[in-house]
């Protein structure tokens, strides 16, 4: 497995983040299930891309920038013919890496309640439940995870 930091407009990281949208959206019954505000280019810091040895593109995660030394995690993805790869967790471990380095002292996310596989991985990787924080803080179905670096 290769991680690849990319930019956000990359044509591997679209189609991952295209696939994770639909599945969200197949899991919530709506389109657009999206609470807060859409990550997108301009305030995605780091964007990252996981390759298996053949270079397919298997995974994908990114970084917002929430300022006070803080980042979300935002639009983790692994395709489910790799879930269970330790796809996930090397992208997590390079954001992670990333964000020490941007001299980040925490990361946050929001997940939905119809998520319990992406509890079970943030919460396997310290993860833990921290109050609703940003545009999702009035979200019903959202649930609030945080780790310090």
């Amino acid at each position: 497995m290769h991680i690849e930091f990319v930019t956000w407009e990359d044509p591997d990281g679209v189609a991952l983040r295209a696939r994770q949208r639909a599945e969200i959206a197949e899991r919530y019954g709506t389109p657009d299930s999206e609470p807060g505000t859409p990550p997108s280019a301009a305030d995605i810091t780091v964007f990252v891309v996981a390759r298996d040895a053949s270079g397919t593109a298997v995974a994908c995660g990114g970084l917002r920038d929430l300022g006070d030394h803080s980042g979300e995690v935002k639009r983790m993805y692994v395709l489910p013919a790799h879930r269970g790869s330790g796809a996930a967790a090397r992208v997590l471990a390079a954001l992670e890496e990333r964000a020490r380095s941007l001299g980040w002292r925490r990361l946050l996310l929001e997940t939905g309640d119809r998520q319990p596989d992406a509890v079970r991985f943030y919460t396997k990787h310290r993860y833990t439940p921290v109050p609703a924080f940003g545009a999702y803080a009035d979200a019903p179905s959202s649930l609030y995870l945080g780790r310090e670096l």
